[in-house]
């Protein structure tokens, strides 16, 4: 299944708001074959990263967008390195 990551630009809110946030997605997920793996937040700039799988990135926004409203601004197809 492909890989993605998403960005969230100039979010205003905690670490502890992206917690809950993601908690949210984990269980909106399923319903969209989706698989929420990691996220990292920059509380400073505002910022936030969700790394997921899932068929396509337009099922991955429809998890952030049904689960908590906070949609990416960007989100790319991307591969692990080694």
């Amino acid at each position: 299944m492909p890989l993605y990551m998403d960005v969230h630009r100039n979010v205003e809110g905690s670490a502890k708001d992206v917690a809950e946030a993601h908690r949210a997605d984990l269980e909106t997920q399923g319903k969209y074959g989706v698989n929420y793996k990691h996220y990292w937040v920059d509380e400073t700039d505002g910022a936030v990263f969700c790394l997921f799988e899932a068929p396509n990135k337009e099922a991955g926004a429809k998890v952030h967008e049904e689960a908590h409203g906070l949609v990416a601004d960007e989100i790319f197809e991307v591969q692990q390195g080694e």
